[in-house]
């Protein structure tokens, strides 16, 4: 229950509620309606919704001629919320602003499981000494570079330790993107 509250509520964190000034025109008769609760949704009754979440991908295995992925979901917070959080963690001194404005607040290390689709994006980022870059990988090299293996012999490959954006469709990954973190 936790955790779909805690779903819903980043989600619904994405509304955006524009000012009266900037709204178009409605007739008088028009009655303002917010999306249903359904249409913030990541998966239920209502079909499936593409979810985005922050996770630290723990390890990638092929079963079955399928890869599955076990993740650590994360919270990134900024603003307000990231410097509270900080803050009460003990992370932050009051009046202390976050390093780059972003809080990751791991609440758990509860690890999720997803099937990875077999046309999945993955990107990983490496820095061959020009600045850092992403690199589209196959599935397999990113299973290896999970364990910490650099097949390919990328120079300046960086490590899982960073990150990965999630694009999920259910309980499938779609696009796994490697997080910039300076």
């Amino acid at each position: 229950m936790k955790a779909t509250l805690g779903i819903l509520l980043a989600l619904a964190g994405l509304v955006v509620v524009l000012p009266a000034s900037s709204r178009p025109a409605e007739p008088a008769t028009s009655a303002q309606t917010t999306p249903p609760v359904s249409a913030l949704l990541p998966h239920g009754a209502f079909g499936p919704r593409q979810l985005v979440f922050f996770a630290y991908v723990k390890s990638v295995t092929r079963t079955a001629g399928r890869y599955r992925m076990r993740v650590d979901p994360t919270w990134v917070l900024t603003g307000l919320t990231g410097t509270t959080a900080a803050v009460e963690d003990g992370a932050l001194r009051p009046g202390e602003p976050i390093p780059n404005d972003n809080y990751y607040l791991n609440e758990g290390r509860r690890l999720l499981t997803y099937r990875i689709a077999p046309g999945a994006r993955v990107t990983v980022l490496a820095n061959p000494g020009t600045g850092p870059a992403s690199t589209v990988v196959p599935l397999a090299e990113f299973s290896q570079i999970v364990k910490g293996k650099n097949p390919a012999k990328r120079p300046g490959l960086w490590g899982p330790g960073s990150g990965f954006w999630i694009r999920a469709q259910g309980d499938t990954a779609l696009t796994i993107d490697q997080a910039y973190k300076p």
